[in-house]
């Protein structure tokens, strides 16, 4: 399994943006899916923002063009940018790692794959 450490969380008001960062060790890092999910109080799990080994990305709709996933292969490094940040935005971020494929398609995690502990996102209106 990967290990996955997040920061760059904090609090923030609507309209500012943060930059999340998810540090891997694992040499494959850059054969692995990659993804952010989140999870606000009360509800479900959601992914956000995936990546591929070759750079491909994919967006949950909802959050296109706010947010920019991209990865640092030398640092073996997670990024996710986030602008215009929202209240709705307000969550736990985590970063997951998978060699599956079923990441990137379906933002979904199958067992074998990593979490990080989670970075919190609170954003006030």
């Amino acid at each position: 399994q990967v290990k996955l450490e997040e920061s760059g969380g904090g609090s923030v008001q609507a309209g500012g943006s943060l930059r999340l960062s998810c540090e891997a060790s694992a040499y494959s890092y850059s054969t692995y899916y990659m993804g952010w999910f989140r999870q606000a109080p009360g509800k479900e799990r959601e992914g956000v923002a995936a990546i591929g080994p070759d750079g491909s990305t994919r967006y949950t709709d909802s959050l296109k063009g706010r947010f920019t996933i991209s990865k640092d292969n030398a640092k073996n490094t997670l990024y996710l940018q986030m602008n215009s940040l929202k209240p709705e935005d307000t969550a736990m971020y985590y970063c997951a790692a998978s060699d599956s494929r079923l990441l990137f398609s379906f933002f979904f995690v199958p067992a074998g794959g990593s979490w990080g502990q989670g970075t919190q996102v609170t954003v006030s209106s």
